[in-house]
């Protein structure tokens, strides 16, 4: 029987650690960071192993700057190593969380009731960033089945906090239409091109989104600001057609830790006492330029992870927030390390594409294509959905040139053609990346 861990996060702290001096922050990180790696190598063999394969003493791990000593943890050690990961019993397991399988088959990640306290602390901070409390009424259009992390999460977090609950899901959204007429939710949690849609369908019913009562949006999945922590066209749009106030947030299954605008939207703060984050360049080496968000989850029991790549490109940015919170924070992320392109010498990511097309009226729908039929180039074909007889392919194609210097090949569709290929059953979001290099067709 393997020790049980004591329960290091301080509840009733509520986020405050935020506000701390950086010296104060880097002292509790260093502390749990010890405790992080000392339970590693006494309950997990699969970092157990590790450490003695490197000739690495666990010991030595005393601050962020030891974790260059260590090798990565990439997704695909624990989709084949899953079991070796696990540092409790069997009989301390009481939830089963699914990765998303973006970039392969979904991963079970294995949650004790102390990692699930965990999640719901972490999402209780994140919304209380946004300025949620106990007198609103939120709609989550996030899918609490299926065994994802993401809408439970957020119900045990607005649970902490006492705000009231609409779980509407993102399967309908129909169901979602009536659910904000008949309720006026405060928030809605949820996709934001979903969200777009939602609204839309309002207004083809004669109901102005912007009259719903509505106040904030926080959006999952897509990232609703550009690099630059100003709202993309995505966020611009729900801005203006719901009139409410814009949160981006950015998590995954593995991380089990989110990162949330405050009301300054100047990027996702870390929650310090649970995640310390790296962002590194192409070389493994830190950058202040956007590189790749490498996490290691502090304070979990169940399945925990150090320095796993998560593939996913961000910046962070280290000074202090108007606010007035001390944490780094996050931008948007601008795209996954897997997903960039290289077409005619010039590297771009889809999100770059995508956000050109966000900003064009008419186009409903879109999905990108890439195959590698020539060597060292992307092949790329865009596919826009339009009913707009006025909008040419050829004005697109330029449009998105004169911003990436990247100019795909674009063909117009209907937008329900579009729509029967984006939306996929048992997909969170609509699938609007389509990697055929390698000879093997990716979803994204």
């Amino acid at each position: 029987m393997r020790v049980k861990k004591t329960k290091w996060f301080d509840s009733s702290a509520r986020g405050q650690l935020e506000f701390l001096t950086p010296d104060e922050i880097a002292a509790k990180q260093n502390h749990l960071l010890r405790a992080h790696v000392a339970y590693l190598a006494r309950h997990s063999t699969f970092y157990a192993a590790r450490f003695a394969e490197h000739q690495i003493d666990p010991a030595d791990i005393r601050t962020p700057v030891d974790l260059f000593q260590l090798p990565f943890t990439v997704k695909d050690d624990v989709a084949t190593h899953a079991a070796d990961f696990l540092c409790v019993d069997r009989e301390e397991v009481i939830d089963y969380s699914l990765t998303s399988g973006t970039t392969g088959k979904p991963v079970a990640m294995l949650q004790t009731r102390q990692d699930l306290e965990r999640v719901g602390f972490n999402e209780e901070i994140s919304f209380r960033l946004v300025g949620i409390d106990k007198s609103d009424l939120v709609l989550v259009a996030a899918s609490l089945d299926r065994c994802f992390m993401a809408g439970l999460a957020y119900f045990l977090g607005l649970q902490r906090i006492g705000a009231s609950v609409i779980r509407g899901g993102s399967s309908s959204i129909a169901a979602l239409e009536e659910l904000v007429m008949r309720h006026r939710p405060s928030v809605i949690v949820g996709v934001p091109t979903l969200v777009l849609e939602l609204g839309r369908r309002l207004r083809a019913r004669g109901h102005e989104p912007g009259k719903a009562g509505v106040e904030k949006l926080v959006c999952i999945g897509e990232p609703a600001r550009s690099a630059d922590l100003n709202l993309s066209a995505l966020g611009l749009a729900l801005e203006q057609m719901w009139g409410a106030r814009i949160h981006g947030t950015y998590a995954s299954t593995e991380m089990a830790t989110a990162f949330t605008d405050c009301a300054a939207g100047q990027g996702g703060h870390l929650q310090p006492d649970l995640i310390i984050v790296e962002v590194l360049d192409s070389r493994g080496n830190p950058t202040d330029e956007p590189g790749e968000v490498v996490a290691t989850p502090l304070q979990v029991t169940g399945m925990p992870l150090l320095r796993f790549k998560t593939g996913d490109v961000a910046q962070f940015h280290k000074k202090p927030c108007s606010c007035g919170r001390t944490t780094p924070r996050l931008g948007p992320i601008v795209g996954r390390k897997s997903q960039m392109l290289k077409v005619r010498g010039t590297t771009v990511y889809p999100p770059a594409i995508f956000s050109v097309l966000q900003e064009i009226d008419g186009v409903s729908g879109y999905y990108l294509e890439v195959f590698d039929n020539y060597k060292l180039a992307d092949e790329i074909r865009l596919v826009v959905g339009t009913s707009n007889a006025e909008l040419s392919a050829a004005a697109i194609a330029e449009k998105i040139a004169a911003r990436t210097r990247v100019k795909p090949k674009v063909e117009l569709a209907p937008p329900n053609e579009v729509r029967q290929k984006t939306i996929q059953e048992g997909k969170r979001k609509p699938v609007i990346f389509f990697d055929n290099r390698g000879g093997m067709q990716k979803k994204t």
